[in-house]
């Protein structure tokens, strides 16, 4: 369900792709107006992300999930109707703030879901990005070929209310809360740097890259997120702890994110334009809008099936290795790629290929974060990847609008992309990738004694159940009972260490029995939640090599507020 959330969130980047030519026409202003409308999503999106995980941490991902689905469903309804490109713009930012779903679906699968399933559901999350993306191309294009383009629009919006509901019937809240308040002026300072940071980015080739704009707002951006970093480390309780973020895990981590960005978007913006190129220029395909969707489709089609792939790569080797291996299949992708460029059939290849690379890039980089930061700053934590992630795809699309602009044949005033551009546009791809392998290369190993976290390790089934088997010979167990004494099924249990980080979780079962493993001895509290009943909290303590401590936990009835 989260999984599902997180690719209708994705949808909204790639919406208007198969109209972007014509939105000047269709809004009614110039091209480099109409590209408002895409920018606007893009900078609503990277401001929001770290600032929904930050508040999902404080007051409950859930909460903030379904606001941020919220607030997408009204975007995608005030673009519905209008054509006003002001308007348009307003309803494209709104929509760009449901990016912070990404995260915050990452933190909720962190605090509820048991071991043996958070791996590959983890993999699936972050994969949504692309997956949402490489899906609502074909989508996006069949209804813009045979339907108003508003129904878009209407659809988002359609996708967006099933799924609010689907997240209020199946998705539990977290009991997991992190200590302190909102940074109001860390988030006011973040945005405006983020803002002046991308503007210039995605804006750079209509206002000239040397130009007085351009640069001063490089400077800016370059001063506002120095202060921006000097208050963060002055504060009690920062939106972003750089303390935590400047740890090897988590620095290279997200600079590795960067580079997978940048991999990512290439192909969505090579593949689409050589396929509907017409075969008269002689390297074109001559394919329609749909077709071209539906060759780039086994994109996002191959990261969403990646996802037990990783799981199983990352339980023998670590998200490390897989990241390392991700890295390598896109390398072989672009790599491939150069010579598969004269049908539509080769085009198909190399979108599997760099799928399957890039789902397993993708889906390692949220365990890699979630091994490295505490449970309380989960949230913070990845939607500052995701941000990572969506600075790659900022850059990418700037500099290969001007590679391709730079190498474009001018045919009756109008450009056409050539041959090389496309085979440059690869390239420089592959150099990112490059660059992603010498990161990952620099991530500590797991084990590691200065690394104050353990690193997660998604895992199969059978392992988990041999691995929990053993473990739960020195923890907590018990049954969960209700008010009246009966056993209570499918109760949350979460355990709780002395600093309030989780330490465990897990799901009684039918009997309401449940088992916890300790990582090491001392004070913990045990918290445990149900449908129909009141929370509980009971301190408990573990002395280490003892067995496994019998405590049953007693539910409260369902407790209602005036």
């Amino acid at each position: 369900m989260l999984a599902f959330a997180g690719i209708v969130v994705a949808v909204m980047q790639t919406l208007l792709v198969p109209v972007i030519k014509d939105l000047p026409q269709l809004l009614d202003t110039a091209p480099s107006n109409a590209t408002w409308v895409l920018t606007s999503t893009l900078l609503s999106g990277a401001v929001a992300t770290p600032i929904m995980g930050r508040l999902g941490d404080l007051y409950g991902k859930r909460r903030m999930l379904i606001l941020s689905l919220a607030v997408m469903v009204v975007g995608a309804l005030v673009s519905a109707l209008t054509s006003q490109l002001l308007t348009m713009i307003v309803g494209r930012t709104l929509q760009g703030f449901a990016m912070g779903a990404i995260p915050l679906g990452i933190g909720l699968m962190r605090d509820m879901l048991p071991r043996e399933r958070l791996g590959s559901a983890m993999a699936l999350m972050s994969s949504s990005i692309g997956v949402g993306g490489g899906l609502a191309l074909p989508a996006a294009a069949l209804v813009a070929q045979h339907t108003d383009w508003h129904a878009l629009f209407y659809g988002a919006a359609g996708l967006g209310v099933l799924a609010i509901a689907l997240t209020l019937l199946v998705v539990p809240e977290s009991p997991m809360r992190a200590e302190g308040s909102f940074d109001l002026t860390g988030a006011l300072g973040l945005s405006t740097g983020l803002v002046l940071l991308l503007l210039p980015i995605t804006k750079g080739s209509d206002w000239g890259w040397s130009s007085g704009t351009t640069l001063g707002l490089f400077a800016a951006s370059v001063v506002v997120l120095l202060l921006w970093g000097l208050f963060e480390l002055r504060v009690a309780a920062p939106l972003v702890d750089l303390r935590t973020t400047a740890r090897p895990a988590v620095l290279f981590t997200n600079l590795a994110s960067i580079m997978v960005g940048v991999a990512f978007y290439v192909v969505s913006l090579v593949l689409p334009q050589l396929l509907q190129l017409p075969a008269a220029t002689g390297y074109g395909l001559g394919q329609s809008m749909v077709v071209a969707g539906l060759c780039v489709a086994p994109l996002g089609l191959t990261m969403m099936f990646t996802a037990p792939v990783y799981a199983r790569l990352s339980a023998r080797y670590g998200p490390k290795v897989t990241l390392i291996i991700g890295l390598l299949v896109i390398a072989v992708g672009y790599g491939g790629g150069l010579g598969l460029m004269d049908a539509a059939w080769q085009t198909i290849v190399t979108s599997v290929i760099l799928g399957a690379g890039i789902g397993l890039a993708y889906s390692s980089l949220p365990a890699l974060i979630v091994g490295a930061v505490p449970a309380s700053e989960t949230g913070a934590a990845n939607g500052l990847n995701t941000l990572m992630r969506s600075i790659g795809t900022s850059v990418s699309s700037a500099v290969i609008g001007m590679v391709l602009a730079n190498t474009a044949n001018d045919v009756g005033g109008v450009a056409v992309p050539t041959m090389h551009g496309f085979r440059v546009s690869f390239l420089i791809a592959t150099a990112a990738v490059a660059a992603g392998l010498l990161l990952a290369l620099f991530l500590p190993k797991a084990g590691r004694p200065a690394q104050q976290h353990p690193q997660l390790r998604a895992s199969s089934e059978e392992d988990a159940v041999l691995e929990r088997a053993e473990e739960i010979l020195r923890g907590f167990r018990g049954r969960v009972l209700g008010a009246d004494g009966t056993p209570v099924a499918r109760a949350k249990v979460t355990l709780i260490d002395r600093r309030g980080r989780q330490a465990g979780s897990t799901v009684s079962g039918e009997d309401g029995a449940y088992a916890l493993a300790v990582p090491a001895q001392g004070a913990y509290v045990l918290a445990a939640r149900a449908s129909g009943h009141g929370p509980l909290a009971s301190s408990a303590t573990h002395s280490g090599e003892q067995g496994a401590v019998e405590m049953d936990l007693s539910l409260p009835g369902e407790t209602v507020r005036a």
